[in-house]
């Protein structure tokens, strides 16, 4: 007949595991602090992108429409303001708004107004024809 006998751990081993698991902890804690905040810029400057995107198509929209007006377009317009439409495809990927011509004589107003506002903004050219 066999007979086992159960030891204690002595000290030393039970200091070691401890120290593991308050080193893991630690860990952990460091990681979630560092990692946590770049994961809500990460989503923030992908916001702040896609605003500047739009933005920069509805400024290449608004300069080739205004210089397509001061070219000679602007006379099939009458004084004061109206809709404008616009003849560029990428405005497909501008969100929801619209573009608003403004005729006094001789000076033209071209804007794109977003009708939400996420950070874009108003674009606007103006032009006096001579």
């Amino acid at each position: 007949m066999k007979i086992k006998i159960h030891q204690q751990p002595d000290a030393l081993t039970q200091g070691k595991h401890g120290f593991l698991e308050v080193d893991l902890i630690v860990g952990l804690a460091v990681l979630s602090l560092a990692i946590i905040p770049i994961g809500f810029s990460f989503v923030r400057e992908r916001q702040l992108l896609r605003a500047e995107y739009f933005r920069s198509v509805a400024n290449e929209i608004v300069d080739g429409e205004t210089e397509i007006l001061a070219a000679g377009d602007w006379k099939n317009f009458p004084d004061g303001s109206q809709t404008y439409i616009v003849h560029a495809n990428s405005a497909v990927s501008l969100p929801s708004g619209h573009f608003e011509l403004t005729r006094n004589g001789d000076h033209l107003r071209l804007e794109w107004t977003p009708d939400e506002h996420r950070g874009i903004g108003t674009v606007v050219r103006e032009v006096t024809i001579k």
